[in-house]
């Protein structure tokens, strides 16, 4: 339920069950932590995190949650994993982003989305709480007030909302998608590695 394309450095991780709208498992997870821990090594310098269908993700699998997923620690191995990827990491987020699989999105660098996605994380609702990383991820793009409105609040925010709100970063129409990610991994691609990690540990 998780591909992994490499084309040469730039190494593409895509959620791939789109049946049940990506909704993520422990073993999803798992794959997307082992994909990310295990790019640099491959040679990797750009990672592209996506998903199959119309759906980038629907969160956790709601039948897994109520069977412990819902505090399992793979949730922060897997965002963990993305944010200690020394080079560009890219979110393309195929459609809407909602519940725990904000965690993999906000640990990339840049967050690029169709324009009919949406984007909502109701933990309030169904009583459960956040990962651990993901409200300070959160806060850090829009704001404490903002990302009270979206966990505490249970608001749902559309492309336009997100993109002003700096929840993402720019939106792109649906087949340009990956092309638009493959372009902003350009640059990241041309350069050394390690002259790509000693930038991003600046910012």
């Amino acid at each position: 339920m998780i591909a992994v394309q490499d084309e040469g450095r730039l190494r593409i991780v895509r959620l791939n069950r789109p049946d049940k709208a990506n909704a993520l498992t422990a073993g999803m997870l798992a794959a997307v932590a082992e994909a990310a821990e295990g790019a640099a090594v491959a040679g990797a310098q750009a990672l592209i995190l996506t998903g199959e269908g119309k759906v980038f993700s629907a969160g956790a699998d709601l039948e897994a949650a109520k069977a412990g997923l819902a505090t399992d620690p793979v949730w922060e191995r897997a965002s963990g994993a993305v944010a200690a990827f020394p080079g560009l990491t890219v979110a393309a987020l195929n459609g809407t982003l909602a519940g725990g699989a904000f965690g993999i999105a906000l640990a990339c660098d840049c967050r690029i989305a169709v324009p009919g996605a949406n984007f909502f994380y109701p933990v309030m609702k169904l009583g459960y709480r956040p990962q651990p990383s993901d409200p300070a991820r959160l806060a850090a793009l829009v704001g404490p007030a903002r990302a009270k409105m979206i966990l505490l609040a249970g608001q749902k925010i559309g492309a336009d909302e997100a993109l002003a709100w700096g929840l993402i970063d720019r939106i792109v129409a649906g087949e340009g998608l990956l092309g638009a990610a493959r372009a902003l991994c350009a640059d990241a691609l041309a350069a050394t590695a390690a002259h790509g990690a000693a930038i991003k540990a600046m910012v």
